[in-house]
């Protein structure tokens, strides 16, 4: 606590007064261009990775970085998703996994769950994504097995958004992207879903470009 204070004091001395006019902007609203989901671990630092400014970016974390499928249960990602969609029109979707990660190892060898029943209920929103790495797998290592399951979970994830009405709707009205990424934490590279070759690839120079043309040719 005490780095995080001594962090504060900075923010408001010397990033604060940087940035005011940003921030005196924000201050009467936001318009973020993309909901990002990712997971809640803390090696995860999306405005990094990204390297986007305050206001951009409308974060929804938790473990596993896993959307629900839609019911009338109403929990925190279902709310905030639907507000992102329905009021603040965000028109990009990201769902962003990465390597090494706790969730998706537990979900794969089910290890220590009985004694966490919230954690083993949530990952059950893993499963089809576990059970098509059990049928596919067979033969790979055990980093390899997981390495899979971060990309299946991040496709099974994006298939889960689709059956969120607020997010059907504005998929209809084709003024929403999904997007699908997986962020490797030792090399810092993010590869992206690419549907039609079923297979993800690096966001690089080429991607940013292509992005850019697309959001370019909407406008």
């Amino acid at each position: 606590m005490p780095n995080f204070a001594a962090g504060v004091v900075k923010f408001q001395n010397d990033v604060f007064p940087a940035k005011k006019e940003l921030f005196e902007k924000l201050s009467h609203g936001q318009n973020p261009d993309a909901f990002f989901l990712t997971c809640s671990d803390s090696r995860i630092e999306t405005a990094m990775i990204t390297q986007t400014e305050p206001g951009e970016l409308f974060i929804c974390r938790n473990a596993g970085n896993i959307v629900p499928p839609h019911t009338q249960h109403t929990g925190g990602i279902t709310a905030s998703l639907e507000y992102a969609m329905s009021v603040l029109k965000v028109p990009h979707i990201v769902v962003c996994g990465h390597t090494d990660c706790g969730a998706m190892k537990s979900a794969l060898s089910g290890a220590g769950l009985d004694e966490l029943p919230h954690v083993k209920e949530w990952l059950s929103f893993s499963k089809a994504a576990v059970d098509v790495v059990n049928a596919t797998g067979e033969g790979l290592s055990d980093s390899e097995r997981l390495n899979l399951l971060l990309e299946k979970n991040v496709i099974l994830q994006l298939q889960h958004l689709k059956t969120h009405p607020s997010v059907a709707v504005r998929l209809a009205k084709g003024d929403l992207r999904l997007h699908g990424w997986v962020y490797d934490i030792k090399v810092g590279i993010v590869r992206a879903y690419d549907e039609a070759s079923d297979s993800f690839q690096p966001v690089d120079e080429r991607y940013a470009a292509e992005m850019a043309a697309r959001a370019n040719k909407k406008g």
